[in-house]
């Protein structure tokens, strides 16, 4: 996952926002714990997500403690942990390892070398824990990699390997909502990859690197290149949420809604700020 799916603090109340961050903390502890250090480096905002939304689910009591850490090293921090916390350290150390993988496979860049040496040990445990899951992420990764190199223009078809990836991680036990969080995290991480993709765009081309939005961008006018991508991320954070309407998650439902509704377009906002002032720069403005 990529770090899209968090918060927009401005529309988030106080007592949620250091809610958050405790889920946030807890979630690192627990890596740091699990995994030492390197295990630590894998954190992502986007398994904050998914500790949120199980643990409200499944209405998982957690135990909050103050503790010092590398990042607060005077004041103690909240941490908040439970059970799904460690599910969730487990999927996030795995989705880690299987991405430094890709990343020597396509690129052959260092840092997936080492990042495949730093946690293969670990990974191999959550491997054997969970062996029909993890056959299943692989197999999603592993058909993501034959689109890729098939240069394949289909985004809604690549996007959906990813989707498909994303429903695994999401499935903490095989219960009556599991189907409802199949589907929420599918769309999830069909907008996570559609966002990646347009992210890294510009990027993409000048490397000369595949990007399923490639073909769209070349085919169309700027303008209707850009409202075609809004359209495809607005329609997959709208099926996402309108799933997330279904199941009965009350506990921290407002963190939970800030992050769908808001939250998932953070980067975008950011992205599209960052692109108007750079012609503004280069406009002389």
């Amino acid at each position: 996952m990529f770090g899209y799916v968090t918060i927009y603090k401005p529309e988030l109340k106080v007592k949620d926002y250091y809610k958050y961050k405790a889920y946030y903390c807890g979630l690192c502890q627990t890596l740091k714990e699990k995994y030492g250090f390197t295990g630590q480096m894998t954190l992502t905002y986007d398994f904050t997500f998914v500790t949120l939304l199980l643990t409200s689910l499944y209405e998982s009591e957690s135990r909050m403690s103050m503790k010092h850490c590398k990042v607060h090293p005077v004041k103690k921090t909240g941490m908040l942990q439970n059970e799904i916390t460690e599910y969730a350290a487990e999927m996030n150390l795995l989705l880690a390892y299987y991405h430094f993988l890709d990343d020597w496979k396509d690129e052959r860049k260092l840092t997936g070398l080492s990042g495949i040496h730093a946690l293969k040990s670990k990974a191999s445990g959550v491997i054997r824990k969970y062996p029909k899951k993890c056959k299943k992420i692989y197999t999603c990764l592993e058909e993501l990699s034959r689109c890729e190199e098939a240069n394949e223009t289909s985004i809604d078809k690549v996007a959906g390997c990813f989707g498909r990836l994303m429903e695994e991680l999401f499935i903490y036990r095989r219960d009556q909502w599991e189907e409802g969080l199949r589907r929420l995290a599918f769309y999830l991480g069909k907008f996570i990859y559609i966002m990646d993709a347009y992210d890294d765009l510009e990027k993409d081309r000048e490397k000369g690197n595949y990007n399923p939005l490639n073909f769209l961008y070349e085919k169309e006018e700027n303008e209707v290149y850009e409202e075609e991508c809004r359209q495809m991320m607005t329609m997959m954070m709208a099926e996402c949420s309108s799933e997330f309407e279904k199941l009965p998650c009350l506990l921290d439902a407002d963190i939970l809604r800030n992050i769908l509704y808001a939250g998932v377009w953070t980067k975008y906002d950011k992205i599209q700020k960052d692109r108007k002032e750079g012609k503004e720069q280069k406009n002389g403005k």
